[in-house]
């Protein structure tokens, strides 16, 4: 009889799917996946660490790519959304979705396919939010930096985005949740991290690290959105609706609510 086993691995997407990739390789009854930061042992299973490797981890996005296109951004998007236990969810949606010859993965009376799919769709919200809300600030160092704190993880998902937007100018996303940020140097964007000593919001105190004229811009911008505010119209329940309060504080229009 087959031992159970926990896989453990690096936290990474590709480490993700060299998990799957090993626990097909070795047809494992595997009844977790887990972060090495967060692993723990079953009472009734084994561990098993699964190092990285990339060229295993291509073969099972290549995999779910062939079968389809929708489910390979699905097991992506969903991957991003962080939720505790999403592994092993996506591991079962993955081998059903092999599993099949005409990949189902829009049968949603199946409740794998209805929670996968609810994931990615959120972490899509969540993507289309950052891009609409983030609000740069220009540093001493001609650096536009910006501080987010998503509910996902989507910062992979929203290079592409400001790569294109902001091409000819230096920017970093930084996302405080999570610790690293994502630099765009005019040639590529690569992941940093930092050791920030203050997260700067858009409020009224003043940081040394940004430009004087960058408070005037926040100033003009502040002012214009409140005099083209009609209160009259004003609709507080619909306008928090598309602009959650807990990104208020990151938004150079709300410095004075914030």
């Amino acid at each position: 009889m087959q031992n159970s086993k926990t896989l453990l691995y690096d936290g990474s997407f590709n480490g993700f799917l060299t998990a799957v990739f090993v626990a097909f390789e070795e047809k494992l009854d595997v009844v977790d996946i887990q972060r090495n930061s967060k692993g723990q042992s079953g009472l009734f299973s084994e561990t098993e660490t699964v190092f990285t490797n990339v060229e295993k981890a291509k073969r099972v996005w290549n995999g779910i790519r062939n079968k389809s296109n929708n489910a390979i951004s699905q097991v992506y998007f969903a991957f991003l959304s962080e939720e505790e236990g999403v592994e092993l969810t996506l591991y079962t949606y993955i081998r059903k979705l092999m599993a099949t010859r005409n990949a189902k993965q829009t049968d949603y009376s199946d409740g794998t396919v209805l929670r996968i799919s609810k994931l990615a769709r959120s972490v899509g919200r969540e993507k289309h939010r950052m891009e609409a809300f983030v609000r740069f600030q220009l540093t001493k160092d001609n650096i536009y930096f910006a501080n987010i704190e998503p509910d996902f993880d989507v910062l992979p998902l929203i290079s592409k985005h400001f790569r294109s937007r902001y091409a000819d100018q230096q920017w970093l996303i930084y996302d405080v949740k999570r610790k690293y940020g994502i630099f765009y140097n005019l040639d590529y964007v690569e992941m940093v991290s930092l050791n920030l000593n203050e997260i700067h919001f858009n409020k009224i105190h003043k940081s040394n690290a940004f430009l004087n004229q960058e408070y005037d811009y926040q100033t003009l911008w502040n002012d214009y959105f409140k005099s083209s505010n009609i209160k009259s119209r004003i609709n507080r329940k619909l306008h928090t609706q598309h602009v959650p309060k807990r990104y208020w504080k990151y938004l150079s229009e709300k410095k004075e609510t914030a």
